[in-house]
């Protein structure tokens, strides 16, 4: 991972506020007012406090009308806490750790990054929907993960749910059955396991 978003994690976590945001949202995802609320701070301070936790992919967010839901990106903060670890205890003859080969998983995790970057606006909405596969994966992924596993969602509330990130909702019901995110049976679709999932990471 590359020294300088490992520096902006550690920056993102320098906070007492962040660190408790981080430990309320590890019990599940929260909107703003009700973390405000539970921390004894203001609804701008909440703000103020994601938007950084949100720059270094500590966080997600999702818009539900006019309320924005906080949750961890758990992949993020996993893999940022472990790469801290391997960079300072990486053996090997470079002088500089900045111009260390990137492992496997660092690769994929700036892939990661760079696409939703790409693909999604800064209010949480899906710019478009990718033509390449591997960055199809990623953006569908990203979304289904906004699911409630073990839940069961009519039609219509999938198609409300894709509507919140983007407009052609058919398209990406589609797809989430097809890459065996979700499985629909009798007009009422759920999450598969993640096991079970299209894997974006196994192509090239």
């Amino acid at each position: 991972m590359q020294l300088e978003k490992l520096v902006a994690y550690h920056k993102a976590l320098a906070d007492p506020t962040r660190i408790r945001m981080l430990i309320l949202l590890s019990e599940g995802e929260l909107n703003g007012q009700a973390l405000a609320g539970r921390l004894n701070v203001t609804p701008a301070t909440i703000t103020h406090h994601a938007s950084k936790l949100r720059a270094a992919s500590l966080i997600r967010e999702r818009r539900d009308k006019n309320t924005i839901y906080f949750s961890l990106d758990d992949y993020f903060i996993r893999t940022s806490g472990s790469a801290t670890a391997e960079l300072i205890y990486r053996r090997g003859s470079e002088e500089n750790a900045e111009e260390t080969e990137p492992s496997a998983i660092e690769r994929q995790s700036r892939m990661r990054a760079s696409v939703l970057k790409s693909f999604f606006a800064a209010d949480g909405r899906l710019k478009s929907i990718p033509a390449q596969l591997k960055k199809k994966l990623i953006v569908l992924e990203e979304l289904v993960k906004r699911l409630e596993p073990g839940r069961k969602y009519e039609e219509k509330e999938i198609n409300a749910f894709i509507l919140d990130f983007h407009d052609d909702f058919a398209t990406l019901r589609r797809e989430f059955v097809m890459h065996q995110y979700m499985f629909r049976e009798n007009g009422i679709y759920e999450l598969n396991p993640p096991e079970l999932w299209a894997r974006w990471e196994t192509l090239k």
